[in-house]
């Protein structure tokens, strides 16, 4: 299965508690910090509502 990695690039403050959970579900706590996943539905869901607070890259 395909790998992604991902990379917090913005911060969390004055965000929703919700994406605040699903950053740290993700294994994503400071900015710049990275985590790498398998491309599964439920992590692609996860990526989706946090999108806009990472980077994501194809492994």
């Amino acid at each position: 299965m395909k790998k992604i990695r991902l990379k917090q690039i913005r911060s969390a403050i004055d965000r929703p508690q919700r994406q605040k959970d699903t950053l740290i579900a993700l294994g994503l706590r400071k900015i710049n910090g990275q985590a790498e996943h398998v491309a599964t539905p439920q992590v692609l869901g996860m990526v989706a509502k946090v999108s806009h607070l990472i980077q994501v890259e194809e492994i």
